[in-house]
C-alpha cells in the first residue's frame, strides 16, 4: 500500500473500511455485531490488542486459499488473469464504438496513485476505439468525488470507473450511478454489488499474512516486534494488520507496540528510534505499507545496529537499499497494474463479453530469490516495480526513468 496523505485521514475515519466480505469477495465494510470472528483470533493476545471489528473470518479464509491458487489466463499479462472468475453476462452493455470512457479518480495524492494513473493513461492509448477518456480527480475528498461522479453522469459516458476514496460514503453515489450507465470499481470497493466488476489483487489479509508470516519464520522465538500501520479506518489497511494479528497471535512472538505512522518517514524514523532506545533491540519490524520502509531501516543503521527482518514493499527505493545492504526481507505488493485491468475491462462490457464479477488479480511477493527481477535500473526511488508498464509506450520517460 501506498502512503497516505494526512488528508485522508480525516474521511478515512468516516468509514469503517475492510477488505471482501464473504457474499461476494469485495471490499465492503461490516458491522462489528457481523464481523467479529469466533474464536482466539476475536481475543487481546502476544501484545497485538483487540482483533479489529471488520475483520470477518470468511474472507480471510477465503484470501489464504486464493493465494495458493492458479490464476487463469497469461501469466505474462497478470493485469488480464484472474482467480476464481465467477463471469457475468454483459450482452445488456453492448454497443457500437467509438467509445468515451469517464473515471472518477479518488486522487493522485501518493506516488503508488501517481504510477497506477500513468499506467492507466497509457493503457488507454492502446485503444483506439477509445476516443474520449474523461478523468476527474477527488483530491482526496469524498464529497469532491460525490460530485464527480454526478458530473460525470452528465457527460454522455459509455462506461464509469470509479476508485473510490471511501467506501461507505461513496455507496449511495455508485449505487445511483448504475443504473444510467455500466460502472467498473477498483482498488477500494463499494457497500453495493451493482458494479458489473470489481477488480482488485487479493486483498490486505494476503499483504498482511505474507509479511507476517515472513517474520514468524525469520525471528526467534521471543523475538520483539515493531508493527508500523499508516491510518486506521481504511479498508485494505485494517485487514493487513488483522491478518497480520492472526499469525503473530499464533507464533511465539512478542509484539511489543503497533503504531501509526501517517505515512510519513521522519515520524516513522523517530518511532523506530524510540523503541530502540526503550527495548535496546528490535527483533523486527512488519509494516502494512512500504512507503516509509527506507526510513525505518535508517533508524537502525542510526543507533548502530543491525537491521531486523522487515517488510516493505515494491517501491524502488526500498528494493535497492535490501539488495545494497543485504536486508533479511520480504516485499508483499499491491500491484499498480491493476490500473490497466478497468480499461480492459471497459471495453469487454462494452462489446458484450463476459468479465468476471469480482476480479481477482494475482498479487506476488517480492523475495530474495526474485529481488533482482524487480530491480528497474534508471527507475526513480518512488517507482513502484509491479506497474505493468513495461510494454507500454513512453516507458521508461513517462514514468520519470531513464533508458
Amino acid at each position: 500500500m501506498r502512503s497516505y496523505s494526512r488528508r485522508l485521514l480525516a474521511s478515512a475515519a468516516l468509514a469503517a473500511l475492510t477488505l471482501p466480505a464473504a457474499a461476494c469477495t469485495s471490499d465492503k465494510p461490516v458491522s462489528s455485531a457481523s464481523a467479529a470472528p469466533a474464536g482466539s483470533a476475536a481475543q487481546e493476545d502476544k501484545g497485538t490488542g483487540a482483533q479489529s471489528k471488520f475483520f470477518v473470518q470468511a474472507d480471510y479464509d477465503a484470501q489464504m486459499a486464493m493465494r495458493q491458487a492458479q490464476p487463469t489466463g497469461s501469466p505474462d499479462k497478470p493485469w488480464e488473469q484472474s482467480i476464481d472468475p465467477q463471469l457475468v453476462d454483459t450482452a445488456e452493455y453492448k454497443k457500437a464504438g467509438p467509445y468515451h470512457l469517464c473515471f472518477s479518480n479518488a486522487a493522485v495524492n501518493n506516488p503508488w496513485r501517481q504510477v497506477g494513473w500513468k499506467t492507466m493513461q497509457a493503457e488507454v492509448a492502446l485503444h483506439k476505439e477509445i476516443t474520449r477518456f474523461t478523468a476527474l480527480d477527488a483530491e482526496g475528498k469524498d464529497d469532491k468525488q460525490i460530485s464527480d461522479i454526478a458530473e460525470l453522469q452528465g457527460k454522455g459516458c459509455d462506461a464509469l470507473i470509479v476508485s473510490p476514496n471511501t467506501t461507505a460514503t461513496l455507496t449511495p453515489a455508485v449505487a445511483g450511478a448504475c443504473p444510467k450507465v455500466p460502472v467498473i470499481v477498483f482498488d477500494r470497493g463499494v457497500q453495493t454489488d451493482c458494479p458489473v466488476t470489481f477488480i482488485k489483487p487479493i486483498g490486505g489479509y494476503a499483504f498482511g499474512a505474507e509479511a507476517a508470516e515472513f517474520l514468524v519464520e525469520k525471528v526467534q522465538p521471543g523475538g520483539k516486534i515493531l508493527a508500523l500501520r499508516i491510518l486506521p479506518g481504511v479498508d485494505v489497511l485494517e485487514t493487513r494488520w488483522s491478518a497480520a494479528k492472526v499469525a503473530f497471535d499464533k507464533s511465539d512472538l512478542d509484539v511489543v507496540g503497533v503504531e501509526f505512522t501517517d505515512g510519513d518517514a521522519a515520524k516513522t524514523k523517530s518511532i523506530v528510534s524510540d523503541y530502540i532506545q526503550r527495548y535496546g533491540k528490535i527483533d523486527g519490524v512488519w509494516m502494512d505499507a512500504g512507503a516509509t520502509a527506507v526510513a525505518a531501516v535508517e533508524a537502525f543503521e542510526d543507533a548502530g545496529q543491525p537491521v531486523p527482518p522487515i517488510n516493505g514493499e515494491d517501491q524502488q527505493d526500498f528494493l535497492r537499499k535490501w539488495s545494497d545492504a543485504k536486508l533479511t526481507a520480504i516485499a508483499p505488493t499491491y500491484p499498480t497494474y491493476q490500473w490497466r485491468t478497468p480499461i480492459i475491462a471497459a471495453l469487454k462490457i462494452l462489446k458484450g463479453e463476459q468479465v468476471p464479477k469480482v476480479w481477482n488479480l494475482p498479487q506476488p511477493a517480492i523475495t530474495q530469490e526474485n529481488l533482482a527481477t524487480y530491480l528497474k535500473p534508471g527507475m526513480p526511488p518512488l517507482h513502484y516495480a509491479l506497474c505493468g508498464c513495461e510494454d507500454l509506450p513512453g516507458y521508461p520517460g513517462k514514468w520519470g526513468g531513464t533508458s
